[in-house]
């Protein structure tokens, strides 16, 4: 019995052809289709794993599966296979339409300044401290340069 959302025979006779092959060498697989409708349930209803009905057989066999055929890519190629066949066909219309409507900003991404906040003096490391650094260091040089250059006070000494 084909409930909503159960794959139809036309619909496995795709499918089927690309999943993987039991290697009699494991246990009983369960039945790829009853898998396959059990992750089709459980997404389109949004329940959790473990509120699966039976008949999809045991929920840690679902979310297994659904698990390694979506990291060893299992799931793109059934993806790319069924596109494939509705591109060929003409159903599917690439088209894309996108405005503001549809992809909206982050609330942060509004009214944020344009200019970045000024750092404050303590923390720099730049032309600050730099100068101040060299004024002290600086202060005794001119000093010295200044008395030689200035005429000196003492008789006869010129």
């Amino acid at each position: 019995m084909l409930s909503r959302g159960d794959l139809t025979d036309d619909e496995w006779a795709v499918l089927e052809p690309l999943l993987p092959r039991s290697n009699n060498r494991c246990g009983r697989w369960r039945d790829h289709r009853q898998v396959i409708n059990g992750i089709i349930h459980r997404l389109s209803s949004g329940c959790q794993r473990r509120e699966l009905p039976a008949r999809f057989g045991p929920w840690q066999t679902i979310h297994k599966h659904h698990s390694l055929w979506s990291a060893d890519g299992t799931w793109k190629r059934l993806l790319q296979h069924a596109q494939a066949i509705a591109d060929k066909a003409g159903g599917i219309d690439w088209n894309i339409n996108v405005d503001s409507t549809s992809i909206r900003a982050h609330q942060h991404a509004a009214g944020a300044p344009n200019s970045p906040p000024p750092a404050p003096p303590s923390t720099s490391k730049g032309a600050l401290q730099r100068s101040v650094h060299m004024r002290a260091h600086m202060r005794p040089c001119l000093a010295e340069t200044a008395q030689q250059k200035r005429p000196s006070a003492v008789p006869g000494a010129a």
